[in-house]
């Protein structure tokens, strides 16, 4: 385990950045099982920072996997109706959600795939409300990771299981800059870099951004009225928190129907327990026309055709090649992590913050506006130290954003 000092550092970072909470405010943590440590600090800092109440949901993914390779098939065609209640009423009295992630990348391998998209319906569905909350930022949200065993070992394979989950914690820790003397007062720092560039890319207002690197030539096309997210975000009543820690991205969404060309992915991909590797997409007027895999083609497959819009771009996100996650040379296998060290992309869903007056539009809205809308939201990695990024002007200019994996600016 890691030292008590480094929880106690990483939960008041996750208290008062990660999820910012306010007094009166209700947090609610979804945890692995095998974490009570770092989960029990995180409430006791909520509860001193003056939480209302704090709800822990615990997951087991030994019985995650039990429940697929054995419940029979209508249970996967509903989803429990009192939890999606209880999830809404969370988001409707502005509380706040936090997720840690630390599932096997490998968990659902051997089950079978429909299963899994079947589920992933009918809870997107029943969350919609939820996740439309989440998407819009009228509440408080936050992902952070902590190890499993079998995560640390697909990370570190030359390690025994113990000493690889202690690897695996060293690994977050300094990607969420815990091993920094103030954590808190660094990722205020970090997020005044990142809220620089959102300023100057918003100034641009670029028609389209064009990538190259090998095995890929893409251009994708941006709404008008775009606006580019990441780092810090302000939810309804005015509060800021961080929805991903770690990040170092600025993000926005693509043009629905203005994406062409041909990208290959450079890590691998954790979709629904499988691992994805070596694939590459070929767009035109926006949605995905070709696809190849030199690993998990039939999860791909089945993440393209989960709905009639999953085939097309939610977001477009720009990560410098030179980051603490990047430096560090480590492939995470997981993607709060590797797409925090990679330009990435990502199919399905358009947050509504990507276009001016977003938060407040309508599905029909949004999809007039140009945001792709889908039940989907899934980052792949896209990002090398060999990729340009040109930024093209609505009088056809190309203008350097990235050179050689970094920023140009």
């Amino acid at each position: 385990m890691p030292t008590t000092a480094d929880l106690e550092k990483y939960a008041d970072l996750i208290v008062r950045t990660a999820v910012h909470i306010q007094r009166g405010q209700v947090l609610w943590i979804n945890a692995p099982i095998h974490t009570p440590d770092l989960v029990r600090l995180i409430v006791k800092r909520a509860y001193e920072e003056g939480a209302k109440r704090v709800h822990v949901e615990w997951q087991d993914e030994q019985l995650t996997k039990l429940t697929y390779g054995l419940a029979p098939d209508e249970a996967f065609e509903q989803y429990p109706a009192w939890r999606a209640q209880a999830m809404n009423e969370l988001a409707e009295q502005g509380g706040a959600y936090l997720f840690i992630k630390s599932d096997d990348p490998e968990l659902l391998k051997d089950i079978n795939p429909k299963r899994l998209s079947d589920y992933s319906r009918v809870s997107s569905a029943a969350l919609a409300t939820f996740r439309k909350y989440m998407s819009s930022k009228r509440m408080t949200w936050s992902i952070v990771a902590a190890p499993s065993d079998n995560w640390a070992k697909l990370v570190f394979p030359a390690l025994d299981t113990h000493a690889a989950v202690e690897a695996l914690w060293e690994a977050i820790f300094r990607a969420v800059r815990v091993k920094l003397d103030d954590p808190v007062h660094a990722w205020a720092e970090h997020n005044s870099f990142l809220l620089a560039k959102r300023a100057y890319l918003d100034a641009k207002q670029y028609k389209k951004l064009h990538y190259r690197a090998p095995g890929t030539d893409l251009v994708i096309e941006l709404p008008d009225n775009h606006l580019w997210n990441g780092g810090i975000s302000k939810n309804e009543q005015g509060n800021t928190f961080n929805p991903n820690v770690p990040t170092e991205e600025v993000y926005t969404a693509p043009h629905r129907n203005g994406t062409h060309g041909v990208v290959r992915s450079t890590k691998p991909l954790s979709y629904q327990g499988n691992l994805i590797e070596n694939f590459s997409l070929t767009f035109a007027d926006g949605r995905v026309v070709d696809f190849q895999a030199e690993k998990g083609y039939e999860s791909l497959k089945a993440m393209l055709d989960l709905d009639e819009h999953s085939r097309y771009l939610g977001e477009a996100a720009l990560v410098p090649h030179r980051s603490p996650i990047s430096d560090s040379n480590i492939i995470f296998f997981n993607t709060l992590f590797d797409e925090n060290a990679s330009n990435h992309l990502a199919l399905g869903n358009a947050y509504p913050t990507c276009v001016q007056g977003g938060a407040a539009m309508t599905r029909e809205e949004l999809e007039q506006a140009g945001l792709n809308q889908s039940i989907l939201h899934v980052d792949f990695m896209i990002g090398s130290a060999e990729m340009d990024i040109d930024g093209i002007t609505r009088d056809g200019k190309a203008e350097p954003v990235f050179r050689k994996g970094n920023w140009a600016f």
